[in-house]
C-alpha cells in the first residue's frame, strides 16, 4: 500500500470513531450479504449503544469507487477493515453458519487477526447445533466410518468431532479470550436476521469489560 493511501485509510477510520470514551466493538459476520444490511447494522450499532458499547458496522466505513478494477475495489475493503480492528477495543462475531456448515470465512479470519492482537473475542450463533453434526446435515447423513472410528464425508475427508460451535480453532479462540457464546437455534427463516442472540452477547460483553474494572 502506498504511503497516500495509507494516509487516507487511517484518516477515514478515525474520522468515523469519534467515540474513544465508549468500547469500540467490531461487529463481524455475514450481515454485510444480508438483503438490509444497513438496517441490520442500525439495529446492532442501537443495541451496543443500550449496553455501553459503540458498534463499528464494516460497511459503514466503505464507500466504493466502482470505477476502480474489481481487486482494488476489494483491496481498498481489506484495507479499511484491517484499520479498523487496529482501532477497535474488542469484537464481536456472528458464526452463524453461510453458504455450508461452517461460519463466514472473512469473519473467521478477523477473529484470527483479532485473537492475535490480544483483544477480546465475543461470539455469538443462531445455530446451536456442534459443528460435526452441521457436516453430516451437509452430506445430508451419507457419512461413512473409517476402521478406526472416524467418520468421514463424501470427499473422504474426516469430520472434526469435539462438540465444538465451529472449527475448533475458531471456537478455541473465543473460549481463551473471554469465553463469551450465546447460542440458540433460530428458525431458517429468522436465521440471518434475528438478533436475539446478538443481543445476549453484548450484555455479556458489556458484562465482561465491566469485570476488567
Amino acid at each position: 500500500m502506498s504511503v497516500a493511501r495509507r494516509r487516507a485509510v487511517v484518516s477515514t477510520v478515525r474520522q468515523f470513531i469519534k467515540e474513544p470514551e465508549l468500547k469500540k466493538m467490531y461487529l463481524a459476520g455475514p450481515d454485510v450479504f444480508a438483503r438490509e444490511p444497513q438496517a441490520i447494522g442500525a439495529r446492532k450499532k442501537e443495541i451496543c449503544l443500550r449496553f455501553g458499547l459503540l458498534g463499528i458496522f464494516p460497511m459503514d466505513l466503505v464507500a466504493l469507487d466502482k470505477s476502480l478494477p474489481k481487486i482494488e475495489q476489494g483491496l481498498y475493503i481489506y484495507d479499511i477493515m484491517e484499520r479498523t480492528m487496529r482501532e477497535c477495543d474488542g469484537i464481536i462475531v456472528n458464526m452463524t453458519p453461510l453458504h455450508g456448515p461452517s461460519m463466514d470465512v472473512g469473519s473467521a479470519f478477523e477473529m484470527g487477526f483479532m485473537k492475535a492482537l490480544d483483544k477480546p473475542l465475543f461470539a455469538y450463533s443462531n445455530s446451536d447445533t456442534i459443528f460435526a453434526e452441521r457436516v453430516v446435515r451437509f452430506w445430508n447423513g451419507k457419512v461413512t466410518t473409517r476402521p478406526d472410528g472416524m467418520r468421514e464425508g463424501g470427499d473422504q475427508m474426516a469430520l472434526e468431532e469435539f462438540d465444538m460451535v465451529d472449527n475448533l480453532m475458531l471456537d478455541g479462540s473465543v473460549r481463551r479470550s473471554t469465553n463469551v457464546f450465546t447460542l440458540s437455534e433460530i428458525s431458517a427463516d429468522e436465521r440471518y436476521v434475528s438478533l436475539m442472540n446478538f443481543e445476549a452477547c453484548v450484555a455479556e460483553a458489556a458484562r465482561w469489560f465491566s469485570a476488567q474494572g
